[in-house]
């Protein structure tokens, strides 16, 4: 299975950017890419919706879709790995979604990263007439889907027989650019999630505080003990959201809008809030905990300037 060297990642949630009509999305958003990788984020990715979800922003907001910004951010970036933060499974016929994120690989010169989870947000899939099945028959697709994928991105023609999804001799020209796509699964259940983490993926991506994380990579390692993996073998990140500034008063002022609205009991879960030297000791905190890095959206992403502070900083603080 291939490496995953993801140790700062930069989530864009929100596409609503201050003085920014949608004929000016591509360039705001080329221009914060383009920024992230020059500044330290090794990675970029986008949510995978249709509405705007609860927590960001109404759900009349702004949405694009997500492979197809990663598609058009390939053609502008150069070094920065591009994924979905994540994928809903329920929403395209996984060897397509393996068609489609194959060609987003080679069209950036092997940077494509396949994020994916089970999917949630009812909403929109009855909104857009999707079904909505059951959390179980979520996760037997999310398996279906993971066996289906990692079979079209290294085989010569991939044949799987899944529950309820299958390929049968699938042609998946060309191949990815380094011969395989790492996979990244997002979520944090202990029993399902993670075990196919341990069986399948490459990455995971939890949420968490510090005690939280610590116990959620034991749960991993005792995964990848039942399945024979090397628990070394799987890149280990946490979504956040950043706050940052040159000082720690004034990177507490800037979070003051989102304490407001954050029950106490889950800050330490989703805020990570100070200057370069208080994000680097919060950062050493969660890898001593077991992370190997961070993925971070930031409310004032639209600022360029925190963008390449944030950078700097995370980049500092996961190879110290």
């Amino acid at each position: 299975m291939p490496s995953v060297p993801i140790r700062a990642g930069l989530q864009i949630p929100s596409f609503n950017l201050p003085d920014t009509e949608p004929a000016d999305l591509l360039d705001r958003l080329t221009a914060i890419a383009q920024t992230a990788e020059q500044s330290g984020f090794d990675s970029v990715y986008v949510m995978d919706h249709l509405h705007q979800i609860r927590g960001v922003g109404p759900e009349e907001h702004w949405m694009l879709e997500g492979p197809t910004t990663l598609a058009a951010l390939a053609a502008r970036t150069t070094t920065a790995r591009l994924g979905l933060m994540v994928g809903g499974v329920t929403y395209r016929n996984p060897a397509l979604l393996a068609k489609i994120t194959t060609t987003i690989d080679v069209l950036s010169g092997g940077r494509a990263i396949l994020g994916i989870g089970a999917a949630w947000f009812e909403g929109e899939h009855l909104a857009y007439g999707f079904p909505f099945p059951p959390l179980r028959e979520r996760f037997e697709r999310l398996e279906d889907a993971l066996r289906i994928t990692r079979a079209m991105f290294t085989e010569e023609r991939a044949t799987v027989q899944g529950t309820h999804h299958h390929v049968d001799q699938a042609y998946n020209n060309p191949k990815p650019i380094n011969g395989d796509i790492p996979i990244l699964v997002g979520g944090s259940g202990e029993r399902k999630t993670l075990r196919m983490v341990a069986q399948y993926a490459d990455a995971s991506n939890v949420f968490g505080d510090v005690e939280t994380i610590r116990h959620l990579m034991g749960v991993l390692d005792r995964h990848c003990e039942d399945v024979g993996r090397d628990p070394a073998e799987i890149t280990r990140t946490k979504l956040a959201t950043l706050v940052v500034a040159d000082t720690q008063e004034a990177a507490e002022a800037k979070a003051g809008p989102i304490l407001a609205h954050l029950p106490a009991d889950r800050v330490d879960a989703l805020l990570l809030v100070g200057d370069p030297d208080g994000i680097a000791e919060q950062i050493a905190a969660h890898r001593e905990a077991g992370l190997d890095g961070v993925i971070v959206n930031m409310p004032h992403v639209h600022d360029l300037e925190d963008v390449a502070l944030a950078g700097r900083a995370l980049a500092a603080a996961t190879t110290a």
